[in-house]
This record gives structure tokens, C-alpha cells and sequence, in this order.
């Protein structure tokens, strides 16, 4: 994926991944794919990590094994991620009066200061990979890519990965935004939420969102996870394939809530391609750290553990004290011994939307409410900067650099940065600075798209989502990934704050 470094425009960078990484899959995976053909086996290809799903017998993972075009079998099991639970419901205005002020978390990484400047995320794409998402939520739909305030249209800004649940309220590839939890919705809403009555629950309230539903009730599988990350590299319609994707329409920044154990599917590269090839195309995967310390090595599952992903720790709401769930590095699990989290950020009691109604709100902790701060922040820097659009090694270094450090030898050295806080606290305003007169550039359309012969109309009205939270688990069945061998109005743009040459960032030691 190098090449695509050389590409200053994020969309050429997209397609380049794209093309290049479908055409090796097309390569490479023909002869296994006519065999599971000819046999009539159930089966899905996939380019993003050139690996081919597939429902069948033991004999048949041993022939594919014997193969010499592959080079590994894995399971795909149900993966029951431990998502944080959500605390009582809210109706806004009643009960609790409207909040007069933004969220503690929010205000606790000085967003607020950077909305002042006239940067709240406008023509910033955020992206859900998560439990769904509540769309006609009062302080989500207003920033859902696919609504023109008044008609839908999910070409292009939906997916649904599930494809055989029971028992979901959301059912199997709902053909709108739908959360079968409340997971989605609320880190949605601390990224991007706000419904312009006081409930200003967003970091980047002037950015828009697309979703993909990667989980059954909080129930994942490594090929859940791999097709909403394939979708997120070229989106397409609605009843549509990957081969209809189209690269320009991918999010900037994508939020990963969730973790794949190698216990229950995930060995430690098994999407490590994946967040790769989104890197490479100028998307920003933005990672939880997981909710398994407070002992030292507890980063242990994709994607949190790759250098590729930004991973985030759990502060106490409003201290610069490590959450005791929050994991902790290095991760040794891939033998890499690499320092994570990469930052910090609030994490608990964090009030944000829920699916149970469109003008509902709940509280949550974990570092699933800690990441989406982080890409809401992103968004603003990005929005602020728009020469840091889509460098991801120089935006993180913009994030990292103006940290507030907080040092811990718990897990290793002081730093920066550390095992445990990573670079530090985020600020967002220290990062971003202050305004010079450079205008920014202008907006890019909304990419909502047309209608295609593979997907529905445009709909006319809102469809109200599932208000369950209950779900049932499906019985596992039997299946693997066959892996392939690969032969507005202008505003001012401030200048950063942070110094010229970054701090170092760490090197690890080559892996084995």
C-alpha cells in the first residue's frame, strides 16, 4: 500500500488501496472461490484483508488447508464483547432540567474553546463501527450524512454486517441505521451529537456521520468486523457488493469501540491488513484500549494492539487519573512489546444519546466513551488544520504533542509516552492554536449518493428504529476465514501551537 502515500488528494488515496487490494483478492482467491461454487458452499470474499468466509464441515477447512494458495485457517466465532451497560434513561427536559452547559468530558478537552473559532468538524465524515446506530435520534439525524433534513437516502452511508441473527429488534441487514443495544448511539453522540436544545453531547458537532453495524447485541465475529471496515474503505449502495464501492465517499475518521479476542476468533494479525489498508487510504481508525486493567499488558485484542490503530485509554471524568478498567501496555501479545494506549481521554459516567427513544439520553463508562472524544477531536483538527487532513502520522503527532503529559511507571517508563496514559491527556485547543487569516478550503459536497439499480429509493419520511435493547444470541455456527496468499462560509485556519519537530515516537522492535 505504499504508493498510495504518494497521492495528496484522499479520494486518489482511496482508490488506489481499493483497486489495488481488490484486484490481488481477484488474483488470488479465483481457484478457491470456483471450488466453494461448484460445490454450492456458502461463502463471502473479501479484498480488504484478501481472506474468503466460509460455512462448511471439517473436512472441508482441511482440504482448504492442504492448499498451497493458503496460507491459514481461523475460526469465526460469536464474539461476545463485554460493552460497557448503559445507566438509567433520561428524557431531555424532563427529570433532569436541559443541560445549560456542554458535557463535563467535553469541556474537560477544551472543544468548546475550538467552537469559538467558528471549527466544529464542518466537512469531516465520522464514521460508526459499532452496535448501530439510533438515525432518527434528535441529536444524531441532524448530522447524518444520508439526511437532507428532508429525505433519506442510506446509499453510501449504511451498512448492515448482520446477516443471521435471532431474535434481534433490529433484524438481519436492516436497510436504515438501527442499534439493537445503545452502544452505537451514545459513542456516536460524544463524537458528533448535538440537537440544538442544549444537549450539546458531541465534540465535533459540525461534522457528519455514517454507520455500520458490526455486531448482534454485542455479539461480533472477525467477518463482522472485516466487512463494516471494507465498507468503511469504498462505500456502496444499499443491496449492493463491494465491487460497487466507490472510495469517495469513505469517512474520514472511524470509531472502534469494541475488541476481537484471539480466545474467541482473532489471532494477533487477523486485522491487522484491514486497519492497515484504512490507514493507508487516509482514514483514521480511532481505538479503544479495552476495559481489562488495571494490570500492566491488558492491550491485548485487535485492533487496539496495532501500531496502525489510535488507541485510547479511560480517564476519570474530569482528573488527569487513569480510569482502574482502562488496559494497559505494552502489548506483548504479538511479541511487539509496543506502548499503548497512544492518548487519553474521559471516559466515565459520560451522558450521550441511546437508541431506547429519539429524545432519550443515557450515562455510560468505559474506554468505548473515551474514543469517541478522541475522534470528535480529530475532526476539529482537521476542520481547523485542513493541511493535517488525512496525514495521519502528523496528525497524531499534533494530537500527541500538545498532551497534557501525565507520567506513570507503572507499566514501564515515566515516558512520554507510558503504558498507561499513553502521550497524555488530549487538548484539542493546544493542538489547533490560534487563528491566522488563511482561509479554508471549500466544502466538499455531501456525499449522500444516488439511487442505484442495486439499492432502494431515497426515503420520503424518518423510519423509527427498534426501541429493544433485549437480544438473543444466535447458536454458533461453524465457520471459517480462508486466507489467501498475496504473491459554508470561508473561515479563518489557526496555526499549530505545537512544535515543528514532534517528539519522538517510539520505535518497536520488529515483530517475529
Amino acid at each position: 500500500m505504499s504508493p498510495a502515500a504518494s497521492f495528496s488528494i484522499k479520494a486518489e488515496k482511496g482508490r488506489f488501496v481499493y483497486q489495488t487490494l481488490q484486484s490481488k483478492a481477484q488474483t488470488t482467491q479465483d481457484s478457491i472461490l470456483q471450488l466453494l461454487r461448484d460445490r454450492a458452499i456458502e461463502h463471502r470474499s473479501f479484498y480488504i484483508v484478501n481472506a474468503i468466509l466460509v460455512k462448511g464441515t471439517r473436512e472441508l477447512a482441511e482440504t482448504l488447508a492442504a492448499r498451497p494458495d493458503v496460507a491459514r485457517i481461523e475460526g469465526n466465532p460469536q464474539i461476545h464483547n463485554d460493552l460497557p451497560q448503559p445507566g438509567p434513561v433520561e428524557e431531555a427536559g424532563s427529570g433532569r432540567q436541559t443541560p445549560a452547559t456542554v458535557e463535563p468530558g467535553i469541556n474537560y478537552t477544551h472543544a468548546p474553546q475550538i467552537w469559538a473559532l467558528g471549527f466544529t468538524g464542518q466537512n469531516v465524515v465520522v464514521a460508526s463501527a459499532d452496535t448501530g446506530v439510533r438515525w432518527t435520534h434528535n441529536a444524531l439525524m441532524p448530522h447524518y450524512r444520508g439526511w437532507d433534513g428532508v429525505t433519506a437516502n442510506h446509499n453510501y452511508n449504511w451498512h448492515d454486517s448482520i446477516h443471521d441473527s435471532v431474535g434481534n429488534p433490529c433484524g438481519n441487514d436492516s436497510p436504515f441505521p438501527c442499534d439493537d443495544f445503545f452502544h452505537g448511539s451514545h459513542t456516536t453522540g460524544t463524537a458528533i451529537g448535538d440537537d440544538g436544545m442544549g444537549n450539546q453531547i458531541g465534540m465535533a458537532p459540525g461534522a457528519q456521520w455514517i454507520g455500520c453495524r458490526n455486531m448482534d447485541g454485542g455479539n461480533g465475529t472477525p467477518a463482522r468486523y472485516i466487512e463494516c471496515m471494507e465498507f468503511f474503505l469504498a462505500p456502496y449502495p444499499i443491496n449492493c457488493t463491494p465491487n460497487e464501492g466507490d472510495p469517495s465517499k469513505a469517512p474520514d475518521i472511524t470509531i472502534n469501540s469494541w475488541g476481537c479476542p484471539a480466545s474467541e476468533g482473532c489471532s494477533a494479525n487477523t486485522l491487522q491488513a484491514a486497519v492497515e489498508a484504512q490507514g493507508a487510504a487516509g482514514i483514521q481508525m480511532v481505538v479503544a484500549a479495552g476495559n481489562s486493567g488495571s494490570a500492566c499488558s491488558t492491550v491485548s485484542d485487535p485492533p487496539a494492539i496495532y501500531a496502525a490503530s489510535y488507541t485510547v485509554g479511560a480517564l476519570t471524568t474530569g482528573t488527569d487519573t487513569i480510569a482502574s478498567f482502562s488496559s494497559r501496555g505494552p502489548v506483548t501479545v504479538d511479541g511487539s512489546n509496543r506502548i499503548k494506549p497512544d492518548i487519553t481521554a474521559p471516559g466515565t459516567n459520560t451522558r450521550s444519546a441511546t437508541n431506547a427513544g429519539d429524545n432519550l439520553y443515557t450515562t455510560a463508562s468505559g474506554t468505548s466513551m473515551a474514543t469517541p472524544h478522541i475522534a470528535g477531536a480529530m475532526a476539529l483538527l482537521w476542520c481547523a488544520l485542513p493541511s493535517l487532513q488525512h496525514q495521519i502520522t502528523d496528525s497524531r503527532d499534533a494530537l500527541n504533542n500538545t498532551a497534557v503529559f501525565i507520567s506513570s511507571t507503572q507499566c514501564g517508563t515515566a515516558g512520554p509516552p507510558n503504558n498507561v496514559y499513553g502521550w497524555g491527556r488530549v487538548d484539542i485547543a493546544a493542538a489547533v492554536g490560534t487563528p491566522s487569516p488563511t482561509a479554508t478550503p471549500s466544502p466538499r459536497p455531501t456525499a449522500t449518493g444516488t439511487p442505484s439499480a442495486c439499492g432502494p429509493t431515497a426515503s420520503p419520511t424518518p423510519t423509527a428504529t427498534a426501541t429493544g435493547t433485549a437480544t438473543a444470541t444466535a447458536t454458533p455456527t461453524a465457520t471459517a476465514t480462508a486466507t489467501a496468499t498475496a504473491s459554508s462560509t470561508p473561515r479563518p485556519t489557526p496555526t499549530p501551537r505545537f512544535a515543528p519537530t514532534p517528539r519522538p515516537r517510539p520505535t518497536p522492535p520488529p515483530r517475529p
